[in-house]
């Protein structure tokens, strides 16, 4: 029988860190949303649909997503250089395409919807995050949806599947070594979105993970609704 190595901080293998989900912090968007996984907080903010410029780029049949992802000079331990970084740009694009099956843009042709995403404060974990408070953001815009789109990173600690890894978790080497698996899924449909992995793990047990992701999404998706409800209850201003 496998070692069950135990986590850093304490929690189950299934179960997720502290969440925290805040619609309508940035006053200036057209919709806004804040997610924490415990020590990793991203903002989203959400401008559009907006005339898309130059003009070659418009698509005459929708509107298009355009994401940036953004680590802050001060969201790390070692100072990042301010800046697109490769990695960013990187992210971007993939938040780009776990939300694009989300959205219908199509009653917006020749628009854009620009996504800007920056996280506050990094523990791993970043781009689902950032992933999670964009998804929160284009409903709290209006942008018509499909579902919400929910993300975590899964992996493993030596041979233990578990959820939500911290950055000590993703720097895990003995036995088996880390694996960081970040998914994306739209919150009540089966269809994922994203799926990326760095390191290795064996084809039989993708299932075990992929039955992992969607329980614990089910309570990142919880989050979420009960965020944008509380701004409809409360009749908050975007």
């Amino acid at each position: 029988m496998a070692k069950e190595h135990k986590r850093p901080d304490g929690r189950k293998f299934d179960e997720l860190r502290k969440m925290i989900a805040k619609v309508g912090v940035v006053p200036n968007a057209d919709g806004s949303a804040m997610f924490a996984f415990g020590d990793t907080v991203a903002i989203a903010a959400v401008y559009g649909p907006r005339q898309l410029h130059p003009q070659h780029m418009q698509d005459p049949s929708t509107g298009i997503l355009r994401c940036n992802y953004d680590l802050l000079s001060f969201s790390v331990y070692d100072r990042k250089k301010p800046g697109p970084s490769r990695r960013s740009q990187e992210i971007s694009k993939v938040t780009e395409w776990a939300l694009l099956p989300a959205v219908d843009l199509s009653a917006f042709p020749n628009t854009v919807v620009d996504v800007q995403i920056y996280i506050l404060q990094a523990d791993a974990g970043t781009r689902t995050a950032g992933i999670n408070a964009a998804s929160m953001a284009l409903a709290h815009a209006g942008i018509p949806m499909k579902d919400l789109v929910c993300s975590v990173a899964l992996g493993k600690n030596d041979q233990q599947l578990i959820v939500d890894l911290t950055k000590e978790e993703e720097d895990y080497h003995e036995g088996e070594g880390a694996t960081d698996f970040a998914i994306a899924k739209l919150a009540n449909h089966d269809e994922w979105t994203l799926m990326q992995m760095d390191g290795k793990i064996q084809p039989e047990r993708v299932k075990e993970l992929l039955e992992l992701a969607n329980k614990v999404c089910a309570e990142i998706c919880t989050v979420q609704t009960k965020a944008l409800k509380s701004v409809v209850e409360t009749g908050d201003e975007k």
